[in-house]
């Protein structure tokens, strides 16, 4: 016990060595570095998103559009009475401004950059904030920052097939009056198209969020198992807000994964008082 007391002391003593030898300044430096490294990064992708997007905005972006999506395609054939998609969905995106196609172009490639240079980003955080971590820290952290990003690229992933396609299909259906003709602008789109599938991206780090909070005392587990009744309801009425729509099976699509989120996150919380008796 001694030795372990004395190790977390050297090691206090040479991270107050290393901080103090580098100024603010110096850690503005770094800073600026993992900025500007992060930038040509996301640069060298953009042009490669930029060059693409012509060849896969049809095929990837419009999908949702048609029928021909493949996860409706899917749900057709496995649903049967149970889900019913209309069979003529194929909606035609148009533009009314001059310049919005040329800025689709540029913002969609932007956002598609960022996506795929997201585990650089993370890997530039952790390589700043790493030195200034106990190797105690470093053992927790890695795999957290690790798991994050599958997360994050797990949440997108759904957002894309699941969340987006049936918000999308259930308001362009909705109507309001006989009267009134949808015609779907494609910035409207474009916006929600990538709010969605972020918004999903950024949920699904939920059980990283309360990990953290956990290690920090912030949060714990007893709290998650207590008041896991009042966390249904919430992420009802949360799927709800996100899939608008009738449809009982929309619902359970985009609740069963929050839901599952929420247990992982249970499962994954350590209370402070655990982790320092060990």
């Amino acid at each position: 016990m001694e030795l372990e007391d004395k190790s977390k002391t050297e090691q206090i003593e040479d991270k107050e060595a290393q901080e103090s030898a580098m100024s603010f300044w110096d850690h503005l430096e770094v800073l600026r570095w993992a900025l500007f490294r992060s930038a040509c990064v996301l640069m060298v992708i953009l042009v490669g998103t930029f060059i693409a997007m012509p060849y896969i905005f049809d095929r990837f972006v419009l999908a949702p559009t048609s029928n021909e999506f493949f996860v409706y395609q899917w749900l057709n054939a496995i649903g049967g009475d149970v889900v019913k998609l209309s069979p003529d969905f194929d909606v035609q995106i148009i533009n009314i401004n001059v310049a919005s196609q040329f800025m689709t172009h540029i913002s969609t490639s932007i956002s598609m950059a960022a996506v795929i240079a997201f585990p650089y980003f993370i890997w530039e955080i952790w390589k700043f904030i790493e030195p200034a971590l106990f190797e105690e820290e470093i053992r927790h952290l890695r795999p957290a920052f690790m798991g994050g990003t599958l997360m994050f690229y797990l949440g997108c992933a759904i957002g894309y097939m699941f969340v987006f396609p049936f918000t999308f299909r259930f308001l362009v259906e909705y109507n309001l009056s006989p009267n009134i003709t949808n015609q779907i602008n494609l910035q409207s789109y474009i916006d929600n198209f990538t709010l969605l599938i972020l918004v999903m991206g950024i949920v699904f780090e939920m059980p990283l969020l309360a990990w953290l909070l956990g290690l920090l005392g912030i949060l714990k587990k007893s709290f998650l198992r207590e008041y896991k009744r009042h966390a249904i309801v919430v992420l009802l009425i949360t799927a709800a807000i996100i899939t608008p729509s009738g449809d009982p099976f929309s619902l359970m699509l985009v609740f069963i994964p929050l839901y599952v989120l929420y247990e992982l996150s249970i499962l994954v919380v350590r209370d402070k008082v655990d982790i320092e008796e060990k």
